[in-house]
């Protein structure tokens, strides 16, 4: 019993280094947290070597780095400056700057995963917010809440969904139907919180565009960017797995006689990958150890209490071991229900919902947050609960009403 003790000491330890963004007395920011939370967890022998590989969720770590180098090329080619100046013609306040990034982000993660939009739209964000002078927190926690609540609308919005989505076999139009009354609900109630927390933010005034967004465009890299980026959609539509994509859409970019690919290869944020790297073997450490299963037989009995406490249930779990764990050991519970079909839609409504509970609540909010920091914007775990708190609780109550 010492070791599964032990692997819950270190595990928790781990998680409260990654929500602060620290540990005490020492040099460690979350990817340092996170790898020596891994290491110790391999070296009191909680999980082995062969356990920690097999940890490694690949497909996210594909995503991200295929997501990254198509980024890289957006940046170098002027992608980000030109949109900034877009989004500054449109957006007369900082009220309706803020409405165009939750729209984007809920509209846009609907249709592909939320954690590709918020590798996409953070650079964006970050660009918009410095040139224009303006307090970016606010509007990269809208960001990532936002792209939370739009996943929800759709199979594809989320991998959690899709794992629904393949097991309940609803039809992706009949899931769509179900679920977009909550998730645009869901936005407004996302815009509205997020101008009441920070509220000096959003007291009026009009945007005005400083002479820095005249930015340079390398019209070649763009044109070709664009035209692969939609090549890369198209092929999300068509059923080609995202990271494959991604993948292949990134190779395509590199393979280029103008760009030098260490210019864009400078630009690839190695510590997040390697992040998410220790996070994985960190989590897992607990299914190892029986911790997951142990929790899932606690909560089983209220699960089974009917439809408003199992969306509660997926709920807490969702925030205690990730949403896509949760899912899977829920799912076991569904044909205990007369209406399966709504069991399985409650279940995708509140465990991705519950992933804007906190900063660690979901993949999406995490890359923002490390993204972030590579800006020198620091977003606090205390600065996302007080936005994350509300949104959650109101849109949990709107999906469990409305589904």
């Amino acid at each position: 019993m010492v070791i599964p003790v032990l692997t819950l000491l270190i595990v928790a330890a781990t998680i409260i280094g990654i929500a602060v963004g620290r540990w005490p007395l020492i040099r460690a920011d979350r990817t340092t947290i996170a790898l020596i939370g891994s290491a110790l967890l391999l070296g009191i022998g909680a999980i082995s070597l062969e356990e920690a590989y097999a940890a490694l969720d690949l497909d996210t770590i594909l995503l991200l780095f295929g997501m990254m180098v198509i980024n890289g090329s957006l940046f170098l080619s002027g992608f980000f400056g030109f949109i900034t100046q877009r989004v500054v013609q449109f957006a007369r306040g900082p009220r309706s700057l803020l409405a165009l990034v939750i729209g984007a982000s809920g509209v846009l993660s609907a249709l592909f995963l939320n954690d590709t939009i918020v590798i996409m739209m953070t650079p964006i964000v970050l660009e918009v917010t410095r040139s224009l002078r303006r307090n970016p927190l606010p509007y990269l926690i809208g960001l990532a809440v936002a792209a939370n609540i739009g996943s929800t609308a759709t199979i594809t919005g989320n991998p959690q969904n899709i794992i629904i989505g393949n097991a309940s076999k609803i039809p992706y139009l009949d899931f769509a139907i179900a679920l977009t009354p909550t998730a645009l609900i869901g936005l407004v109630i996302c815009w509205v919180i997020v101008m009441l927390v920070y509220r000096d933010e959003f007291q009026g005034g009009t945007l005005t565009a400083p002479d820095i967004l005249r930015t340079r465009i390398y019209r070649p890299l763009l044109r070709k960017a664009a035209l692969v980026i939609s090549f890369m959609l198209i092929a999300f539509l068509i059923g080609v797995p995202v990271p494959l994509a991604a993948f292949l859409a990134a190779a395509i970019l590199l393979t280029t006689r103008r760009l030098r690919p260490e210019r864009v290869f400078k630009i690839i944020d190695w510590n997040l990958l390697t992040f998410f790297a220790g996070l994985f073997v960190v989590t897992h450490a607990l299914d190892v150890q029986g911790w997951t299963e142990r929790l899932f037989i606690t909560l089983r009995p209220l699960a089974q209490a009917g439809m408003v406490p199992f969306g509660i249930v997926s709920v807490i779990l969702s925030n205690l071991i990730s949403n896509v764990p949760a899912v899977l050991l829920l799912q076991g519970l569904v044909p205990a229900f007369a209406d399966q079909q709504r069991a399985w839609l409650t279940l995708a409504a509140t465990a991705t919902l519950a992933g804007n509970l906190t900063l660690l609540g979901s993949v999406a909010n995490l890359i923002m947050a490390e993204l972030a920091a590579r800006w020198g914007v620091r977003v606090t775990f205390s600065a996302y609960l007080k936005v994350g708190l509300p949104v959650t609780i109101l849109t949990v109550i709107v999906s469990l009403v409305l589904v």
